[in-house]
């Protein structure tokens, strides 16, 4: 089955110049064990239309996704985080995870070559519904100490965390090119 992969520009991502052409992706919402983190990192304007003067605000800036693309496959998400949810995620991690349930939102944008214009290459049109992946004992979160060099400002940390989907039939978008968009499946419905 093919995957989705993708490295992005963090700083690209901070910084969005349209004469760039690197891939970003941002998570626009998360909410981990019904605590949810501030989307508080601004960003640039919609890549699809940089003209427009909209900035918005994400929870998250990521370097990379990865999704192997089958139903019960884990998202894998790497990214930037604000001081305050850093100390959101840390307090979670030193506390005990009684709650794995992770509800989220996110988008990541390429550019295509051909039209000459961002596209959104992998996203959502509403909320996911998942839960921590686990890897052995240790579940799959983790947010660094010492905040990121790459990008010195706004201060940013390092986070990393995989989820896998609820049993809950759910969809995510993925296209190869911005009139090429395909609906795939993300969780299975249990039947009783």
């Amino acid at each position: 089955m093919p995957e989705f992969s993708r490295d992005l520009d963090v700083y690209q991502g901070f910084n969005f110049k349209k004469d760039q052409q690197t891939a970003v992706g941002y998570i626009l919402s998360v909410s981990i064990g019904g605590q949810a983190l501030t989307a508080d990192m601004e960003t640039i304007s919609d890549p699809e239309q940089p003209d427009k003067a909209l900035t918005s605000k994400v929870v998250a800036v990521l370097n990379s996704y990865h999704w192997d693309t089958g139903v019960t496959d884990a998202m894998y998400f790497n990214g930037q985080l604000s001081t305050s949810n850093k100390t959101k995620i840390a307090e979670m991690l030193l506390g005990t995870f009684a709650n794995v349930e992770v509800v989220f939102k996110y988008v990541v944008y390429e550019y295509d070559p051909i039209a000459k214009k961002y596209f959104k290459s992998n996203f959502v049109d509403s909320d996911l519904n998942g839960i921590l992946e686990k890897n052995g004992d240790r579940l799959t979160i983790k947010v660094a100490n010492n905040e990121s060099r790459e990008v010195q400002s706004p201060k940013n940390f390092a986070f990393q965390i995989g989820i896998k989907p609820k049993t809950l039939e759910q969809s995510v978008n993925v296209a190869a090119a911005s009139s090429k968009n395909i609906v795939k499946k993300w969780g299975v419905t249990e039947t009783a």
